[in-house]
């Protein structure tokens, strides 16, 4: 598993729409996380400490932990 598979700029095909390189760890420069990788079904989100569980079960920690942090705080506000 990579980070990529979280990022709104991986494509279906399996590239990176920037461009870059696929990392092989869960580590990249421009991730982007996106909510429907984490919760398919909008109704499936509960709060951004289920999201940040999901991710750091996942792999994901530092700048990209950060990210996803923003991303469901972001989402947490939108759906209030």
């Amino acid at each position: 598993m990579t980070a990529c598979e979280f990022c709104t700029q991986f494509t279906s095909e399996g590239h990176c729409r920037l461009g870059l390189n696929l990392p092989k760890g869960m580590g990249c420069r421009e991730f982007v996380p996106d909510i429907d990788s984490f919760c398919s079904d909008p109704k499936d989100f509960d709060s951004p400490a289920q999201i940040v569980q999901m991710a750091t079960f996942f792999g994901l920690k530092g700048k990209e932990l950060k990210r996803v942090k923003v991303m469901a705080a972001r989402e947490e506000s939108i759906r209030s």
